[in-house]
C-alpha cells in the first residue's frame, strides 16, 4: 500500500487516485530567467522517482510540468543584457534541457509555457472577479485574500498573523497588504498582451493554476514543488482555482526539502552558487542523480564536496561489482533459482518506496545487496554457486529503473567516472600509463624497490593499483 506524505494534512495518507489505475501531476517547473541549478536538480530528481514510481506500479501517469517564461526577474534579466525577453528563456530552456538529458530525467507528457496560455489566464482572472475573489485597479487586478476563507490551509497561517508578522511595501492600489497581482498593467517597454483591463501581464500564480487546470482539470491527484514554494505560491494557487472553479484543488500536496552547499545555503551573493553545468564539470551524472537520491525527497540534503565523493565511490564500486556479476552470469548455466537475498531485496525496495517514495532506505538496502555481491565473487577463494548470484542481476536493473540508475553498460560507466576524475584532479592519463609500464619492467627485471616507487608516486595521486590475470587496473583510492 503506497502512502504518501501529504503537505496539505501534514502526514502520510494512502494514496487513493481520484480515477481508478490513473495518476494526475503537475509540477511547478523553472521560471527560466537563469540557467538550472543544483535546486532545481535536486527537485526533478525527486520529482522523476515519483513518475516512474506510479508507471512502475502499473498507473497511467499524466505529468504535466511547466516553464514560467514570463515574470519580474525574466525582464530585469533581459533589460540588463539588452535583448529580448524571449532570447533569454529560449537559451535558459534549452540549458535545462541539457540539464535533463544528462541526468536521465524522463520527459513530461504535457509542458505548457505560461507566455502561451495568456487566454486561459485571463479567462480564469474574469471568473475570480465574478465570483468576487479579485477586484481591478490602475490596470492590475488583485486577489482579495479575505474574499477566501480558508488561505492558509497548505501553510497552517492565519492571515491575521501574517500581516503582523511581515513589512510590506506599500502599494496604495491594494485593499489588503497580502493581496496578490493576478494581472499586472505593464509599464513603458515591458513585454504586454491585450486584456479586459488594457495592457500588461499574468501575475505569476495565476500562470500554474490556469495551466493545471488546463490539461489535468479542475481537481487532480499531486501537485509537487520544492518546500520553498509552500507559502506563497502554492498557497495562492490554491485561493485562485478553487475560488474559480468552486471545487478542491489538489488531494497531495508533495514538497521536497531544501538544498544547502556545504551547510550554507545557496547564493550568489556568498559565492557559492551552483549551476548543473558547474557540478557536471566535476562529478559524473549519475553520481549527481545517485546523491540526490540518498535523502529522502523531503529531507533537506547538503551539497559538499564529502558527501560527493563518498557517492563517486560507492557508486564505482556498485558498476564494478556489476561488472564481476555479469563476468560470473555468462559463465553460468542460466537454471539457478532466484537467490532468496534477490527476493528480499525487491520486497525491501517495494517496502521502501510504498513508504512516501522512501529512496534513502532503497540506496541503504542497495549498498547491502553489492556488499554480499562483492564477498561472494571477489572476495571468496572459491568460484561461488551460481545460485548464490541467481536473480541479482534482474531486481538490481528492476529497482534502478525506478531510481534512474544502474542501467547502463558498467565499463562505459567506470571509463567515464575515471574521465571526470582524472581532469578534476589534473591528471593526464599517459603518466598513470607510464607508471604502470615502468613498474612492469622494474618487476620483470626484479627491482621491486623501484617498482614499488612507481606504485608510491601513483598512491601520492590517490591512484591505487591491482594487478589481474587482464593487466593491471588503476582506480582512484
Amino acid at each position: 500500500m503506497l502512502r504518501v506524505y501529504n503537505t496539505l494534512t501534514e502526514k502520510k495518507e494512502e494514496f487513493v487516485p481520484l480515477e481508478k489505475d490513473k495518476v494526475k501531476i503537475y509540477a511547478c517547473g523553472m521560471t527560466v530567467y537563469d540557467k538550472p541549478h543544483i535546486g532545481h536538480a535536486r527537485k526533478e530528481v525527486a520529482i522523476d522517482v515519483i513518475v516512474r514510481y506510479f508507471k512502475y506500479l502499473g498507473y497511467e501517469t499524466v505529468y504535466v510540468r511547466n516553464f514560467t517564461d514570463i515574470d519580474d526577474k525574466i525582464i530585469d534579466r533581459a533589460n540588463e543584457r539588452d535583448i529580448d525577453f524571449r532570447e533569454l528563456t529560449h537559451e535558459n530552456i534549452e540549458a535545462f534541457y541539457k540539464t535533463t538529458t544528462a541526468l536521465g530525467l524522463m520527459e513530461p507528457d504535457i509542458e505548457p509555457k505560461a507566455t502561451e496560455h495568456i487566454s486561459e489566464i485571463i479567462e480564469m482572472i474574469e471568473k475570480l472577479i465574478k465570483n468576487g475573489y479579485a477586484y481591478e485597479t490602475g490596470g492590475s487586478v488583485y486577489f482579495s485574500i479575505k474574499s477566501f476563507n480558508q488561505y492558509g490551509k497548505l501553510s497552517h497561517r492565519k492571515i491575521d498573523d501574517m500581516i503582523a508578522g511581515t513589512r510590506f511595501e506599500v502599494e496604495t492600489e491594494k485593499k489588503n497588504p497580502l493581496d496578490f497581482v493576478l494581472w499586472k498593467a505593464s509599464k513603458p517597454g515591458e513585454p504586454q498582451w491585450e486584456s479586459p483591463w488594457g495592457m500588461g501581464r499574468p501575475g505569476w500564480h495565476i500562470e500554474c493554476s490556469a495551466m493545471s487546470i488546463k490539461y489535468l482539470g479542475d481537481t487532480f491527484d499531486i501537485h509537487a514543488g520544492g518546500r520553498d514554494l509552500i507559502f506563497p505560491h502554492h498557497e495562492n494557487e490554491i485561493a485562485q482555482a478553487e475560488g474559480a472553479t468552486g471545487k478542491p484543488f489538489v488531494k497531495y500536496w508533495v514538497h521536497n526539502g531544501f538544498l544547502t552547499v556545504e551547510g550554507e545555503k545557496m547564493s550568489k551573493s556568498l559565492g557559492n552558487f551552483i549551476t548543473v553545468d558547474d557540478a557536471l564539470e566535476d562529478y559524473h551524472p549519475e553520481v549527481l542523480r545517485y546523491f540526490m537520491l540518498s535523502t529522502h525527497y523531503r529531507s533537506p540534503i547538503d551539497f559538499s564536496i564529502v558527501n560527493l565523493k563518498e557517492t563517486e565511490k560507492k557508486l564505482y564500486y556498485f558498476y564494478t561489482t556489476l561488472k564481476n556479476l555479469s563476468v560470473f552470469a555468462s559463465r553460468s548455466s542460466g537454471n539457478a533459482v532466484r537467490n532468496e537475498k534477490a527476493k528480499a531485496f525487491i520486497d525491501e525496495f517495494r517496502e521502501a518506496m510504498d513508504d512516501d517514495f522512501n529512496s534513502a532506505k532503497v540506496v541503504a538496502a542497495f549498498y547491502g545487496v553489492f556488499k554480499y555481491l562483492n564477498d561472494i565473487i571477489v572476495s571468496k577463494k572459491t568460484r561461488p554457486a551460481p545460485e548464490e548470484c541467481a536473480g541479482f542481476e534482474e531486481v538490481i536493473k528492476e529497482a534502478g529503473k525506478v531510481l534512474g540508475v544502474l542501467q547502463r553498460d558498467s565499463s562505459e560507466i567506470i571509463e567515464e567516472i575515471k574521465e571526470i576524475q582524472l581532469k578534476r584532479n589534473g591528471i593526464e592519463i599517459s603518466f598513470i600509463e607510464e607508471m604502470i609500464e615502468k613498474r612492469k619492467e622494474y618487476r620483470m627485471k626484479k627491482d621491486f624497490a623501484k617498482a614499488d616507487e612507481m606504485r608510491d608516486k601513483l598512491l601520492e595521486l590517490g591512484i591505487s593499483i591491482q594487478d589481474t590475470p587482464d593487466g593491471t587496473e588503476w582506480n582512484f583510492s
